[in-house]
């Protein structure tokens, strides 16, 4: 049975290996554990999921609480896949905002069908500025 949390806290060995075994990994920096650390520590809010001791999925979000949350990962090992775990932890995400407050995130490309079956709507103006 999966349990669902709010407060465990993670490793960034944890964090790392759902990445991989979700394939966000391919987008990640995997082998920066400064920045994969930093990830972690300066998220405003995380929801993970687990079998038994095994993290499964994550979604960790930047936030005000008020207005906007941005997820900006939401992996789920595949698998676990098709089972409901990554729509537990958007709404588990949803639950800890306030009544007014938007999710935004970007779709990754193996996962850009399955946002507008868990009620995203899609977004044509949006940005992304990446550090060279």
């Amino acid at each position: 049975m999966i349990r669902y949390s709010a407060t465990e806290t993670i490793t960034v060995g944890q964090f790392r290996d759902v990445l991989v075994r979700s394939t966000l990994g391919e987008r990640r920096p995997l082998d920066r554990e400064d920045t994969l650390d930093a990830m972690l520590t300066n998220a405003s809010l995380l929801a993970t999921a687990w079998d038994g001791e095994l993290l499964v999925g994550i979604a960790r979000s930047v936030t005000d609480f008020a207005y906007c949350c941005y997820i900006s990962d939401l992996a789920v090992d595949e698998a676990y896949q098709r089972q409901g775990i990554g729509r537990q932890l958007i709404e588990a995400t949803a639950q800890r905002l306030g009544p007014h407050c938007k999710i935004i995130l970007l779709a990754a490309p193996k996962a850009d069908t399955y946002y507008g079956g868990v009620g995203f709507q899609r977004h044509p103006r949006a940005w992304v500025r990446d550090k060279s």
